[in-house]
């Protein structure tokens, strides 16, 4: 698959799930600036057992475009990538002043991040730290904003965007058991459901740029450094979501500025820990070759 079909391109969602108003969008064309809209990204030549990933794709935000993929159609655990769908699907039905109180039950996920029960603080800072710090208790709290329908509206939003590789049975990736992953995708999947988070949310999606994020909660303040630190450095990083557990390996989704305006979605599923950030740099130097003249 060279591109996106014209329909799926400019998709406009309109979640169903509890009336929320979600938006998972290609970015039009005409809202881009006049020299990035004219810039050819052309797919990439790069030898795919040059990535340690099982999976992987390069994605033209703009466009819809493939600019390179390595079985991006299979569907693999998804760990903590995970965590952008869960934060549409509760963006899109809860304000992010809502007030979440902590509970135990919010807090039996792996990862300690020093929550306690009973802690009160908005769903929007919870949210921030939560993918900043791939934090498993707040997304555990988050979804239970939306009671026990949680998984309806984020696989819904999936099977409304023809994710049909997709699908979620936690709101964190957690792995279930030693042979059954919290959520499923495929590298493509995953690329256009990030493309979609970071142009619906910029903002918070752009947080994960920060070297750390921290919370004030009963009179304590939480610090956890970003997962996604390694690829502050690059040029053009714009924010990035980690993933890792047993079944799923190292995941990583990011978004950069190829060129100024152009926008692409970096994708690597099953790599290892550390393969995952170089696996990325090595995507991003062979594109960013293909643009020189």
């Amino acid at each position: 698959m060279n591109s996106l079909p014209a329909a799926i391109a400019s998709l406009v969602l309109v979640a169903g799930a509890f009336g929320g108003g979600a938006v998972l969008a290609v970015l039009p064309r005409h809202s881009q600036s006049a020299a990035a809209a004219q810039a050819l990204l052309r797919p990439i030549d790069l030898n795919p057992a040059a990535l340690q990933a099982k999976a992987a794709v390069l994605y033209d935000a703009q466009t819809g475009d493939i600019l390179f993929q390595k079985n991006a159609q299979t569907a693999m655990p998804l760990a903590s990538l995970t965590k952008l769908m869960a934060a549409q699907a509760v963006l899109a039905n809860r304000d992010p002043g809502t007030k979440i109180v902590i509970t135990a039950a919010d807090l039996k996920p792996e990862g300690d991040w020093g929550l306690r029960p009973g802690d009160a603080l908005p769903l929007g800072k919870l949210l921030e730290f939560g993918l900043v710090a791939s934090c498993n208790d707040c997304f555990a709290a988050a979804a239970s904003s939306l009671g026990s329908d949680y998984l309806s509206a984020m696989n819904g939003i999936a099977v409304t965007l023809n994710l049909t590789k997709t699908y979620f049975l936690n709101p964190t990736g957690l792995d279930l058991s030693k042979t059954d992953a919290g959520a499923y995708g495929s590298a493509f999947d995953v690329a256009r459901m990030t493309a979609g988070f970071y142009r619906q949310y910029p903002a918070i999606f752009g947080l994960t740029t920060h070297r750390a994020a921290s919370i004030e909660v009963g009179g304590r303040t939480l610090t956890a450094e970003a997962t996604a630190a390694p690829l502050q450095d690059i040029p053009g990083f714009m924010g990035g979501k980690t993933g890792y557990t047993d079944l799923a390996g190292g995941n990583l989704a990011a978004v950069f500025d190829l060129t100024i305006g152009r926008p692409v979605v970096a994708v690597v599923l099953h790599s290892t820990e550390a393969g995952r950030f170089a696996d990325i740099r090595t995507l991003l130097a062979a594109a960013r070759a293909a643009l020189a003249p």
